[in-house]
């Protein structure tokens, strides 16, 4: 790490062309990504401050990690609610980027510096799926003087169980040469055993390496001691202990790492450690267990994690830089405040899944339907997430529609319309609603969302390739959306959060814009005569549409209600894949109409209720033709993030008027605020031709 200054905006990731003016005021993300490696492995900070609050996985069960500089024999607290210190260090800034956070506090004339960084690089599908995290440490004299510095982190065996009350083990583990290497793992081990919601991993290990150089050690040990221990003398407990397996709250065994910095100076002192988490089983597909994508890469666990250590320094780079170029280009797409949302949001969304070696081979990408009923291939939530893999890793994209497809075309499946998931998280063995009755289908939905999302995928890598290898079924959905989309039937849809609704023409939007999407695709595939015809039932549809929908000033929420008023966000694709369906008055109208009745913190989905989706909202602020449009509707949205009373990780469904989330937090959909992204084709191009197909 380089010297700079830290202020509590977020200044690296202002960095770079078209920085924002110094007068914006600071960020305050709802909670702070730390540790996000997929949907089990999710830690966060709920707070303003890293000493403020235990880390947590974003179900709230406490992950706990507790950081503690020892200053001239005086012990601050830098993370964590652990009260064995004397003092708490002040926190100076935190910084959220995409790969990574950084902190900033300063502690008895000493800075410290600790940063997060989850190697999450699209173009490196190997680096992407492997677990890990790196902390790094910088210490540095503040006031001119040196320092006699000692530094401490833990993390408790919480990190491997889903209740406290389940037993634990420990061992120091063969790793590379220099490092040591230690494991907590549950005792029982109970692989793929549990689905459901709100749950926490209890299989699999849990790995802190530790480099040995400058005299670093690490042990397992009671938490109180070893924090007693090392704020008492600036040491850790000499061996490990040995009562074990034991309730993970029984003495709340810690893995404790303790670097004598020796006398810190102006010049920094750099300190790293590694964390990493291997499942060994991720997804259950069909009765399959399925290993995670670096497993087919490297073979092994130490492997994998050899390879990360030994590219620290380069991965660190290529963190940094894509951090730089992406932040940029989301800056001069929609402005400050959407780029410091792109950046909340970009290991949120990797992290909603996990990317396993599917039965074909190539990677599945399985994301959870957090806070909601913990479904997988979730169609109506990998919709929403569509926007951010088209852009940065098509193969994703692919990857998240291929166990729709593969379920669709089994003989589990009986509809002539798409499923809506495959599965309960981890275990996707076929849809959990009940397939024999449409009540609990959402067959215009599901139709037009596998439709569309193929159509970004083709787009993406300017191949229809993917299509063509599912075209029976892409063939058969098309046809169910022209006989029913035009006019949806009283039927279950994504945003039924009020009731069903009959004649629904934010769904109408959806049919026709998959309809036309279609044609897009079977114009790339060399198929004019049904381009053409497919093309044309989708511009008379939205003729019809235009007539139906027709209130004013704005579109109705259904076509037989006139008084009413929805977000129009399906309408996106339209422009996004230049369709040419509608005129832009369509969108203009409903952009002018939603700049009158949006609320302190946002646009309100419909006129039922006050609550909104993020995901829809930035969508819908897409449609804006102009800049300062587009700015003005993302604006409440970022003043959501910076003022709501839930610290929870980026909620998708909150009240536009006391800010407050509703339910929802966590989920693969935040991903949908890479729209804008998109909008630009050059951009597009950019980023889906660099990341992995």
């Amino acid at each position: 790490m380089t010297q700079h200054t830290l202020p509590i905006v977020l200044s690296l990731l202002t960095a770079g062309a078209g920085a924002p003016s110094a007068d914006l005021q600071p960020f305050r993300p709802p909670a702070v990504p730390l540790v996000t490696l997929d949907p089990y492995t999710s830690v966060w900070s709920p707070a303003d401050a890293l000493y403020d609050a235990w880390p947590a996985h974003w179900t709230g069960a406490v992950k706990a990690m507790t950081g503690i500089l020892r200053v001239d024999g005086v012990a601050y607290r830098f993370m964590g609610a652990t009260n064995e210190c004397s003092a708490t260090a002040t926190q100076s800034g935190v910084s959220v980027r995409p790969t990574q956070t950084e902190y900033a506090f300063q502690a008895g004339g000493v800075e410290l510096r600790v940063t997060f960084t989850t190697p999450m690089l699209p173009d490196d599908l190997a680096l992407l799926s492997s677990p890990v995290t790196f902390l790094d440490f910088e210490a540095r004299a503040a006031d001119g003087g040196s320092h006699e510095v000692q530094l401490y982190f833990d993390a408790t065996a919480e990190w491997v169980v889903n209740k406290a009350e389940q037993e634990v083990a420990w061992e120091r583990a063969a790793g590379p040469q220099g490092v040591a290497l230690f494991r907590f793992g549950s005792k029982d081990q109970p692989i793929l055993e549990k689905d459901g919601d709100r749950i926490c991993i209890d299989w699999g290990y849990f790995y802190v390496a530790l480099p040995e150089a400058g005299g670093a050690a690490g042990v397992v040990a009671g938490a109180d001691d070893a924090r007693k221990t090392f704020c008492a003398g600036g040491a850790i407990p000499a061996k490990d202990d040995t009562r074990q397996p034991r309730p993970a709250k029984d003495d709340w065994p810690v893995i404790a790492c303790a670097f004598p910095l020796g006398s810190v100076g102006a010049t920094p002192v750099q300190r790293q450690l590694t964390l990493a988490y291997d499942d060994v089983y991720s997804i259950e597909y069909m009765h399959q267990r399925l290993r995670p994508w670096w497993f087919a890469h490297y073979g092994r666990f130490n492997a994998m994690l050899d390879a990360c250590l030994g590219a620290r320094a380069d991965i660190a780079a290529r963190c940094r830089a894509l951090d730089d170029e992406l932040t940029a280009d989301a800056r001069r797409a929609g402005g400050e405040q959407y780029a410091r949302l792109a950046a909340l949001g970009y290991r949120h969304t990797f992290a909603s899944g996990k990317i396993v070696q599917g039965p074909d081979g190539t990677p599945w990408f399985f994301h959870k339907e957090c806070a909601s009923n913990g479904c997988t291939g979730t169609v109506d939530v990998s919709y929403p997430a569509s926007p951010f893999f088209a852009l940065l890793c098509p193969a994703l994209l692919k990857g998240m529609m291929e166990p729709v497809f593969d379920f669709a075309a089994s003989g589990d499946w009986k509809w002539d319309f798409a499923p809506h998931d495959v599965g309960r998280y981890p275990k996707a063995n076929g849809q959990v609603y009940r397939t024999e009755s449409i009540e609990g289908q959402m067959p215009v939905e599901e139709c037009g969302n596998m439709i569309l999302m193929a159509a970004a995928a083709a787009r993406a890598e300017g191949s229809a390739a993917f299509a063509a290898k599912h075209w029976e079924l892409l063939t058969q959905w098309a046809d169910y959306l022209k006989e029913k989309g035009l006019d949806p039937e009283n039927q279950l849809c994504t945003d039924d959060f009020a009731g069903h609704l009959a004649h629904n023409a934010n769904l109408s939007l959806k049919a026709i814009n998959a309809l036309g999407a279609y044609a897009m695709l079977c114009d790339m595939l060399d198929k004019k005569d049904d381009a053409t015809a497919y093309a044309a039932a989708a511009r008379e549809m939205a003729q019809q549409w235009q007539a139906m929908a027709a209130a004013g000033d704005h579109y109705r929420l259904t076509f037989d209600r006139p008084d009413t008023w929805s977000m129009k966000y399906n309408l996106v694709w339209d422009k996004i894949l230049g369709l040419g369906l509608f005129p832009d008055t369509v969108a203009d109208t409903e952009v002018a109409y939603y700049l009158t009745i949006q609320n302190r913190f946002g646009l309100p989905l419909d006129c039922r209720k006050d609550y909104t989706k993020s995901d829809w909202l930035v969508w819908s602020a897409t449609l804006a033709s102009s800049q300062s449009d587009f700015e003005a509707l993302i604006a409440p949205l970022y003043r959501f993030c910076n003022e709501t009373p839930d610290r929870v990780p980026f909620t998708d469904w909150y009240d536009t008027k006391t800010a407050e989330h509703i339910h929802f937090r966590a989920r693969p959909v935040i991903g949908g605020i890479y729209i804008k992204l998109l909008e630009d084709g050059a951009t597009w191009r950019k980023w889906a031709e660099r990341g992995a197909r």
